[in-house]
C-alpha cells in the first residue's frame, strides 16, 4: 500500500510529462483518440492472445508507454491508470493485414483512397498492412511517413512498389521486356523505398528470378499473384510470399505451355485433388523454401453468387456512384449463376486448410478490388468469418490474420500477440467473436502503439466517401 501511495504521490509530481501522448498529433487524429494515457488497464476482458492458445476469460492487460508490460488475472494496476472495464468484450490482437491495398475497384473504376482506407482498416482493428501492390507508390510512401508522424490516422504501413507483369496492351502496371528490365524497375523502385515488390500474372520466370535477385540485393522482398509462373516454379526463382492461395496456383493445369497463363485454369482447379501428391508436393515445396502464402478470401468471395451477406454499413460507407456499380454487378452475378465459383470457393477454403495442416505458414489480408464488395478493414473482418468456415478454430484464425502475417513481414518480435513486451496493437470487441463469428464486426476500441482510436467516429467520419478519396 505504501509502495502505490509513493507511486501516486510521484505521479502527481511528473503528470504534465504523462499522458496526452496523442498532443503532438495532427487535429484529425486527436479527434479519433478515446485514451491516450500513459498507463492503461484493460481489465475483465476475454483474451485471444494471437499465439494460438484458446481463450483467457477474467483477464487483464496492463499498457505502459505503448507498450504490453503485464498480462493475467491478476495484475497489480497502478493507482493513476486509467482503467476500462470490459466485462463482455473480447481482446484480439491487432490484425495484420498482408494484402490491403489503398486502392480500390469496382468494376466502373479504380481508385487511390489515402483517406478513407487507412481510416477504414484502423477502425476495424488492422493496426499494421503490407499495400501488395500500388497504384500510386508516392501516394503510398507519403501517407507511411504521414501516419508515423502522427499527421494522418492510420495502420503501420510496410509498402509495396507498382506491379510488375509482361503481355501487351494498356495497363497501369509495369510492363516488363526482360530479365534486365525487371532488374531496372526493382532497383528504382527499392532504391525509393519500397519494402515489397509485386510480381503479377504474366511475369515470365526469368524477369521473376531476376526480379527477386534484384530486390534481395536491397533488403526488399518479393510476392506476387501469379498464373504465368506456378508456385513451385515461383518457389525455384527465389520468391518470397504467394498470393491468393488455390484460385492462382497453376501447378496442376497439365496443359499450361512454360510462361503462360490459360484463360481456363481455374476450370481445371475443380479436378484436383486435394489429397494428392500433387498438392502435397507444392506444400513441400513452399514449407521447405519457407515461403508462406496469403489468403484473401474475401474478394474471391464475391464471386459466388448472392454472397458475401449485404452488410448495411458496407452500403453506409460507398459513395452513391460506388454503391450503385456494387449492387449492379452483384446483381449480375447473382443473374448468372455460375456454377465454378460456387464449386471453386468452398475448395479453395479446403486448399489454405490443408496447407497449414501439412506445416504452411498462412497469413491473411482483404484484397479490396474485384466489383467493391471487400472494402479496407470490412473485408479483413470478413476474412476472419471466411477463415473460420474453412474449418479453422477462433485460435488459429486470430494467429493467421495477427501473428503470422507479423512473421512474414519480419516484425513477429514487436507486434501480432499481446505478449508482454510487444506493442500495444490490439482491438476490442464488443462480444464474443470467438463463439460468434460475426461479432468481430463490433469493434469498439483498436490501440496502436498504445494509444486508443473510436472505432465508431472513425467509421461515422468515412460515411459515403469510400470510392471517392
Amino acid at each position: 500500500m505504501r509502495a502505490s501511495l509513493i507511486a501516486f504521490l510521484l505521479f502527481l509530481l511528473i503528470a504534465p510529462a504523462y499522458g496526452q501522448r496523442a498532443q503532438s498529433m495532427s487535429a484529425q487524429v486527436r479527434g479519433f483518440v478515446a485514451d491516450d494515457a500513459e498507463v492503461i488497464a484493460l481489465t475483465n476482458v476475454r483474451l485471444l492472445d494471437g499465439t494460438g492458445t484458446p481463450v483467457q476469460t477474467g483477464t487483464t492487460i496492463l499498457i505502459e508507454g505503448g507498450r504490453i508490460t503485464a498480462v493475467g488475472s491478476e495484475v497489480d494496476i497502478p493507482p493513476f491508470a486509467s482503467v476500462h472495464d470490459l466485462e463482455g468484450h473480447t481482446v484480439f490482437p491487432g490484425f495484420v493485414g498482408l494484402h490491403n491495398h489503398t486502392f480500390y475497384t469496382t468494376s466502373a473504376r479504380r481508385v487511390q483512397l489515402s483517406d478513407t482506407a487507412p481510416l477504414l482498416y484502423l477502425a476495424s482493428g488492422v493496426t499494421t498492412i503490407r499495400t501488395t501492390g500500388s497504384y500510386a507508390p508516392y501516394s503510398e510512401l507519403n501517407l507511411k511517413q504521414a501516419v508515423e508522424l502522427g499527421e494522418r490516422a492510420g495502420p503501420r504501413m510496410f509498402v509495396t512498389g507498382p506491379y510488375i507483369t509482361g503481355g501487351e496492351g494498356m495497363t497501369y502496371m509495369t510492363r516488363l521486356e526482360g530479365a534486365e528490365d525487371a532488374r531496372r524497375v526493382v532497383r528504382y523502385w527499392s532504391e525509393e523505398g519500397v519494402d515489397w515488390i509485386k510480381a503479377y500474372t504474366l511475369i515470365t520466370r526469368d524477369e521473376l528470378a531476376a526480379a527477386v535477385d534484384e530486390a534481395h540485393k536491397y533488403g526488399v522482398k518479393v510476392t506476387g499473384h501469379l498464373c504465368s509462373v506456378s508456385f513451385k516454379e515461383a518457389v525455384a526463382a527465389g520468391i518470397d510470399n504467394l498470393e491468393h492461395g488455390f484460385f492462382t496456383n497453376t501447378d496442376y493445369d497439365a496443359d499450361r505451355a512454360p510462361d503462360t497463363c490459360p484463360s481456363d485454369f481455374r476450370d481445371s482447379l475443380l479436378e484436383v485433388d486435394l489429397d494428392s501428391e500433387e498438392v502435397q508436393s507444392t506444400f513441400r515445396t513452399m514449407i521447405d523454401a519457407g515461403v508462406p502464402m496469403t489468403s484473401t478470401l474475401a474478394v474471391y468471395e464475391m464471386y459466388v453468387p448472392n454472397r458475401p451477406p449485404l452488410e448495411q454499413r458496407t452500403l453506409d460507407a460507398m459513395s452513391e456512384e460506388v454503391r450503385g456499380d456494387f449492387l449492379l454487378t452483384r446483381a449480375s452475378i447473382a443473374e448468372q449463376n455460375s456454377d465454378l465459383w460456387t464449386r471453386l470457393f468452398p475448395k479453395a477454403q479446403a486448399y489454405e486448410r490443408a496447407f497449414v495442416a501439412a506445416g504452411g505458414l498462412l497469413a491473411a489480408g482483404v484484397d479490396p478490388t474485384g466489383y467493391g464488395g471487400a472494402l479496407p478493414g470490412y473485408g479483413d473482418q470478413r476474412n476472419y468469418e471466411l477463415l473460420r468456415e474453412a474449418g479453422f478454430s477462433a485460435a488459429e484464425t486470430v494467429r493467421i490474420m495477427s501473428l503470422n502475417g507479423a512473421t512474414v513481414l519480419g516484425i513477429e518480435d514487436e507486434t501480432g500477440s499481446v505478449v508482454v513486451g510487444k506493442a500495444a496493437d490490439l482491438m476490442v470487441i464488443e462480444g464474443a467473436p470467438d463463439a460468434i463469428p460475426s461479432d468481430i464486426r463490433r469493434v469498439k476500441l483498436v490501440f496502436r502503439d498504445g494509444i486508443a482510436y473510436d472505432s465508431s467516429k472513425i467509421i461515422e467520419s468515412v460515411r459515403g466517401r469510400v470510392g471517392i478519396q
